[in-house]
């Protein structure tokens, strides 16, 4: 086939943006090959539909209209958008009026998929936030450590000289809250122990958490599951992984206050990029709830030292879950609005792997 022979659809379908033509009803007349796979629907089928039934935004709608009453050009950002499939994602799109004498009144859409581009932005951040952060805490936990064992020394011996028993008590109170503040920095400096990698179920993990936090918690949470049982073993730390998962249904079942659902769901991902790596293959663990969801202001802090949402919590167990999660070279990303809340837990299932 030479140049001149080739159909400008042919042209169109070697685009990775999304491309839909639509008339002046705003239904669908043309699709490119990457906007049956964004929408789920092939040409033929989507031929006639109007675009509301393929994504749901009021503001795309509205900027269509104005695109055709202006014949003016539209841009939007980080658009949110809810697909046929209730898949919510988030893209850029562009919106152009066709001149061409057949085309008349008909507007060029173009889709660009962003959402994993700013997951991955996202991600990214919070690594180096974390590491930042976790850099800092060595250094100040190294000057209170010093002082500390100084202080516990000092009223050793100081309780060694006392004879009056009353006096020793003052001596166990310094000796203690030492100790307990060494516990603190230690807790502070994240888990010393690499993981002892094993063959590991995920699924045997998620079951364990359950039967422990379901013989604590009221009748009235429910735990709903959804595993995929084609998921595979895969090495990890077993240990590691029960106190991640049991420290964020933990955290669950304290956000429901004694009533609500919490969510269990296993998948495979293809494709996947963590840590700037792209895997072929990757687990992802939801733990959902439909309490009322994180203060947006700590949405951002959640997975750094000493934040926490609850007024008795010490805000080190998220950051600890975070640490051992990138130790098996995954992620733990948290969405969360008003009645759903979930964290999800991504790891690798292979060590081949491609750079993104």
């Amino acid at each position: 086939m030479n140049n001149t022979s080739l159909k400008k659809s042919d042209l169109l379908d070697t685009l990775t943006c999304a491309i839909v033509v639509l008339d002046t009803g705003l239904a669908v007349v043309y699709m490119n090959q990457s906007a049956e796979v964004l929408f789920g629907q092939s040409q033929h089928r989507a031929m006639g539909m109007p675009i509301s039934s393929l994504l749901r935004s009021r503001e795309i709608l509205e900027h269509l209209e104005l695109a055709l009453r202006l014949s003016d050009p539209q841009s939007i950002r980080e658009c949110p958008i809810e697909l046929a499939n209730n898949e919510s994602i988030t893209i850029d799109c562009v919106i152009t009026p066709i001149t061409l004498r057949d085309w008349q009144n008909h507007l060029l859409l173009e889709v660009h998929r962003i959402d994993r581009k700013l997951r991955i932005v996202r991600e990214d951040q919070v690594i180096h936030q974390q590491q930042a952060v976790h850099e800092l805490v060595r250094g100040i936990a190294h000057e209170i450590k010093n002082p500390l064992g100084g202080l516990r020394g000092a009223a050793q011996l100081l309780e060694s000289e006392l004879d009056n028993p009353e006096l020793k008590e003052y001596t166990q109170i310094i000796i203690s809250e030492a100790d307990r503040l060494k516990h603190l920095v230690d807790g502070m400096l994240g888990p010393s122990r690499l993981p002892h990698t094993e063959s590991v179920n995920i699924h045997e993990v998620l079951e364990h958490v359950r039967h422990l936090v379901g013989a604590e918690v009221s009748a009235d949470v429910q735990f709903v599951r959804d595993y995929d049982p084609s998921l595979p073993e895969f090495q990890g730390d077993r240990n590691q992984l029960v106190q991640v998962v049991l420290n964020i249904v933990s955290n669950a079942t304290r956000a429901l206050a004694g009533s609500g659902l919490i969510l269990l769901r296993t998948r495979i991902l293809r494709q996947f990029t963590i840590q700037q790596i792209r895997y072929r293959h990757v687990m992802k663990v939801d733990i959902c709830d439909n309490g009322p969801g994180v203060p947006e202001h700590l949405l951002d802090k959640l997975f750094l030292p000493m934040v926490s949402g609850h007024p008795e919590g010490s805000g080190l167990g998220l950051a600890i879950a975070q640490t051992l999660m990138r130790r098996h070279n995954g992620l733990i990303h948290c969405e969360s609005v008003p009645g759903n809340t979930c964290f999800s837990i991504l790891i690798p299932l292979e060590e081949d792997h491609a750079a993104y």
